[in-house]
């Protein structure tokens, strides 16, 4: 806080300086209007008051032009509330979190919803989820669990002259692991300290500097982008893997029995026969897309400076044994993800949620977990418990009103009738054949899912594919399935999904990367489902109605 205050500070006393005093040093009197201008200009720009205008000035222009017909008014609205939303946020016009919170106001005062209903988006049970999550992994880095971990998958995978394809596959292979098993978010949120616990080993030098030879350090920084992308979408690519790995699958499974409870449920195996396969696909896509485009034949080079194998073990074995509040937290963290898993297995086998009528939820168990930190002593010192909420302070509220905002404007969607006239769009896909009907509906979903989290955007898609697959009469799961893939192609952009923002705050990349890396990655994920969908994906036995 402190950083980002005094650096907020000194731009803008340099802001405000030319604005303020004339400029002195200009000898000739007709210089000084177009020089005051010139500052006055440059005064705007630091500002942003340019980017702060761009949100409403596209808001008054989809609502002034935009005319989606007679009784849509709503839906117009809406439109022009998510251009402003959405500039926002891109522009970084002004904070995350302020540009997040602004649909609290807009929504009551464009009468796409009431201030009452849209303020309820804001927390919600995976909003819980995540908050847990944050206070999780919060406990996590402040007993160095991730420290430890960071070093066992370093010297593991290090190589002994450092081979950064190898380097890499290891962290991303460990994320998508864990990604399975666990909550994409949760998962990114543990593992994210672990990879720039690798990366603080690497000087973190600016272009400008050449801090360790120029190619030196442009090759250590390349690799550190490399390191925190992998984590990201290997965090975001496990999930496709499991039922239990991401919201999205499990929103699937209840949208499904709901709108067709005459086709056979999708069940963990059934799931699975077709999500490893996909998922292993795109992870392959993945590593073979940030070796190539990241790492050079340098790099082992510019990183064996500071990766060597023997100083690895030497720092693990000066961490010594796992102390009582290291294990403790490691239990709690570990009693969740099995709750997590058991919740619900199958239809014929129910999880411990049936105990409770199936009223508990994920961010249930995660808040009751972290609940667990705050009671549970840490052994070190008398009265200490293992988390307090000083420790807390450090909670990333700009990411939980960032999902906030994502799932107000899903609600917004569907309140404002644009979820009606956008599946209208995809009526041409009548009679069309498999090879076109699977890559639309998930180019569809996969565009959607950029602006909005992946769950708000399959809350959002699902039914409007179900409802579109009755009408052009083709088998659900070829539009739901596709659907279900696209939400979690959220590849593009931070508001994507919260793992894209976690990535995002450490500092090493930016929106560009994320677009240069994910574009490829998306395309050869709408690719692979197109391909392994009408063969692998009988999910639920392809017996039409």
């Amino acid at each position: 806080m402190d950083k980002n205050g005094s650096f907020c500070g000194n731009s803008s006393e340099d802001v405000e300086a030319p604005l303020l005093l004339p400029p002195a040093r200009s000898g000739v009197k007709s210089d000084r209007p177009a020089a005051a201008a010139a500052s006055g200009v440059r005064g705007l720009i630091a500002h942003k008051y340019p980017a702060i205008a761009a949100g409403p000035l596209a808001c008054a222009a989809v609502c002034a032009l935009v005319d989606l017909g007679p009784g849509h008014g709503e839906a117009r609205n809406m439109l022009g509330v998510l251009a402003w939303v959405f500039l926002w946020w891109v522009t970084g016009a002004v904070p995350l979190a302020v540009a997040s919170m602004a649909p609290l106001f807009l929504f009551p005062l464009f009468g796409v919803s009431s201030a009452d209903a849209v303020a309820k988006a804001y927390m919600d049970d995976v909003i819980s989820l995540v908050l847990g999550s944050f206070i999780l992994a919060l406990a996590i880095e402040h007993y160095h669990i991730h420290r430890r971990l960071a070093l066992n998958i370093t010297s593991l995978f290090c190589g002994d002259p450092v081979r950064p394809s190898l380097l890499l596959l290891g962290i991303t292979g460990t994320t998508m692991f864990v990604s399975m098993w666990i909550h994409n978010t949760a998962c990114t949120v543990m593992m994210m300290p672990v990879a720039t616990g690798i990366l603080q080993r690497l000087p973190r030098g600016n272009s400008d500097e050449d801090d360790v030879g120029a190619a030196g350090g442009q090759e250590v920084r390349r690799f550190s982008k490399a390191v925190v992308l992998g984590v990201v979408y290997a965090s975001a690519i496990g999930g496709m893997a499991t039922l239990t790995g991401t919201g999205v699958n499990i929103i699937l499974v209840g949208m499904w029995s709901s709108y067709f409870p005459q086709q056979k449920p999708i069940t963990f195996s059934s799931w699975m026969s077709f999500g490893l396969p996909m998922a292993l696909l795109v992870f392959l896509a993945l590593w073979v897309a940030l070796c190539l485009m990241y790492c050079s034949k340098n790099t082992g080079k510019a990183l064996s400076a500071y990766l060597d194998r023997n100083h690895l073990r030497r720092e693990l074995s000066l961490l010594g044994p796992m102390d009582f509040a290291e294990k403790m937290v490691l239990a709690v963290f570990g009693g969740l993800i099995v709750l997590w898993m058991t919740k619900s297995l199958t239809n014929n086998i129910p999880g411990w949620g049936v105990l409770f009528h199936n009223k508990v939820g994920d961010g249930t168990v995660t808040i009751m977990m972290a609940t667990l930190l705050f009671i549970i002593p840490s052994g070190k010192r008398q009265g200490e418990k293992l988390m307090d909420w000083n420790k807390c302070k450090k909670i990333q509220w700009s990411i939980i009103l960032l999902l906030g905002a994502g799932f107000a404007i899903a609600d917004g969607f569907k309140t404002s009738g644009l979820t009606g006239i956008l599946s209208d769009g995809l009526r041409f896909l009548k009679g069309a054949p498999t090879m076109v009907i699977v890559p639309v509906a998930c180019v569809f979903s996969g565009i959607i899912t950029e602006f909005t989290s992946d769950d708000s955007t399959t809350t959002l898609v699902l039914p409007l594919l179900a409802e579109l697959a009755k009408s052009i009469e083709v088998h659900p799961a070829l539009l739901m399935v596709s659907g279900a893939i696209g939400a979690q192609l959220s590849y593009l952009l931070p508001t994507g999904s919260p793992s894209n923002v976690v990535g995002f705050s450490t500092g090493y990349i930016t929106i560009k990367d994320l677009v240069a890396t994910g574009l490829p990655l998306k395309v050869v994920g709408i690719a692979t489902l197109t391909i392994l969908l009408p063969t692998l994906g009988n999910i639920p036995a392809q017996n039409h109605h």
